[in-house]
């Protein structure tokens, strides 16, 4: 029984429990910049080219999610070039400045955070490429916040044609990373890494971790910045699950099987696996 998540394996669609679909649906599209994929009722779907990155739902009788609690953090956008990013920094700055929170050049990364309308984080990011990246000893990477300027990354990147024309088909932003409120580290280690097989690639004590698979940055970020002490989740607005998609079938029943080992209950349909997290996040895994 292999117990490492294949070289492949990718972030899925977000979803996301919302109080104003409307109010979520303009700023993802206004603002960020996402294609309306599909809206039926009380459901959207937001994504680029034919790639869907956030699924929102209506829940208009749960109660708002608290920043104490295990949950999100944000979700990461992942950008394929600078100017397509700038672009999208430039709408939200237009749209909704105020949603503005911060920015960072993580080394790997360069990366701009939002709240949107509803207190979900957001990060619009673009990586370096990962020969820049400086490689520790036990395989993980070196990270780290530096001050980045969202006004000079918008003026050297949106007089910058890209390279070449992108089919229609084709997006340029997928899910990078998600990132994770948890109670604990040691907690989240031994269920992420220890059971479901993503490596530690950067710790920043027992506050903050990051786990990805093929040696990716991070797939996965959890931090108990405001959350120490969390425990199992509540229903609430907020973060609805977490999508991981793996290469294929035999991925999802090795998982299946690594869940069994731990005891851990898992509902596989033949096709997906859906289990719970420590906190009560509900995590998706199926194949690409």
């Amino acid at each position: 029984m292999t117990d490492r998540l294949a070289q492949d394996t990718a972030m899925g669609t977000v979803d996301l429990l919302v109080r104003d679909l409307d109010a979520m649906i303009a700023y993802y599209a206004t603002g960020i910049g996402l294609d309306v994929l599909e809206h039926a009722g009380p459901t959207a779907v937001l994504g680029r080219g034919r790639t869907p990155i956030v699924r929102m739902r209506a829940e208009r009788d749960l109660p708002s999610f608290s920043r104490r609690d295990a949950g999100l953090f944000h979700t990461a956008i992942l950008f394929d070039s600078a100017p397509a990013l700038a672009r999208s920094l430039a709408s939200v700055a237009h749209f909704a400045p105020a949603s503005f929170t911060g920015s960072a050049d993580h080394l790997v990364s360069e990366a701009f955070y939002f709240d949107d309308p509803e207190g979900n984080g957001v990060e619009l990011y673009l990586d370096r490429p990962r020969e820049q990246w400086t490689r520790t000893p036990g395989g993980g990477v070196r990270m780290d916040s530096f001050p980045l300027d969202p006004n000079a990354f918008m003026r050297e990147h949106l007089a910058t044609p890209d390279q070449g024309e992108v089919p229609a088909q084709e997006p340029d932003a997928v899910i990078g990373h998600v990132h994770l409120q948890v109670g604990d580290i040691p907690t989240a280690k031994a269920f992420y890494v220890d059971t479901l097989g993503f490596a530690v690639m950067a710790t920043f004590g027992r506050q903050a971790m990051f786990i990805a698979a093929g040696g990716y940055h991070h797939h996965i970020g959890m931090n108990t910045w405001n959350s120490a002490g969390a425990g199992p989740r509540a229903a609430s607005l907020g973060l609805g699950q977490v999508s991981i998609e793996v290469p294929s079938i035999d991925d999802v029943t090795a998982l299946t099987d690594r869940l069994t080992h731990a005891g851990i209950q898992g509902r596989h349909d033949g096709q997906t696996l859906r289990f719970d997290d420590p906190w009560n996040t509900l995590i998706e895994v199926s194949a690409a």
